[in-house]
């Protein structure tokens, strides 16, 4: 997407519980991006009763090159950002079923993505940024040393954003939460500035 100014900064926001972290990551995230003199669009996937069940009347509709009405409002909001932030914990070294059936649904075939010349792939996100912003209960050195951290940035971040020409400007995993003091929760939400504001600071392109 080619703009000047300002930034439409989408954050797909997928936790059950409105007092987590990850609700104080999103509500700094709203704090920053309208600071900056953006605009900030949420889509919380509880709030909303999105449906994640990727069923037989969508690959029959995908079929005709035609979208559910849930599945075309998410895209438009995808299609107007000019960053999307993922934010959800890691349950079972993976994303949410919720979110999961968000990406199945939105990022679909003809959408996100689609057929190029000579089988391969054609990229249709391009000229967005991406960032994912995750919480585990396992300590960050655990999932470090055991290369799972590895592995889950090479399954979402190349294998769901960069597949489909997003950017991923950063994939922040913050370890060890239900142990966490309150210092090094509030330590966590002042990391976002240092991820954000630089970005912010500067034009969307």
């Amino acid at each position: 997407m080619e703009h000047t100014a300002p930034w439409t900064h989408l954050v797909v926001f997928c936790h059950p519980n409105p007092k987590s972290l990850s609700a104080a990551y999103r509500d700094e995230l709203k704090r920053l991006t309208e600071k900056s003199g953006h605009r900030f669009v949420e889509r919380n996937l509880y709030s909303i009763g999105f449906n994640p069940v990727l069923g037989s009347g969508d690959f029959e509709a995908f079929g005709r090159r035609e979208m559910p009405e849930d599945i075309r409002t998410e895209q438009e909001y995808v299609k107007e950002a000019d960053l999307i932030t993922f934010i959800y914990p890691i349950w079972w070294t993976g994303m949410p079923a919720l979110m999961k059936g968000y990406i199945d649904r939105v990022f679909a075939r003809g959408f996100a993505y689609d057929a190029g010349a000579g089988g391969g792939i054609k990229k249709l996100l391009t000229g967005k940024k991406a960032i994912v912003l995750n919480n585990t209960g396992t300590p960050y050195e655990e999932y470090e040393n055991s290369g799972m951290l590895q592995a889950m940035r090479k399954c979402s971040d190349v294998g769901i954003l960069e597949f489909c020409g997003l950017e991923v400007v950063e994939h922040h995993f913050f370890g060890n939460i239900p142990n966490a003091t309150e210092a090094e929760r509030v330590g966590h939400i002042r990391v976002l500035a240092c991820i954000y504001e630089k970005l912010l600071a500067s034009p969307a392109k």
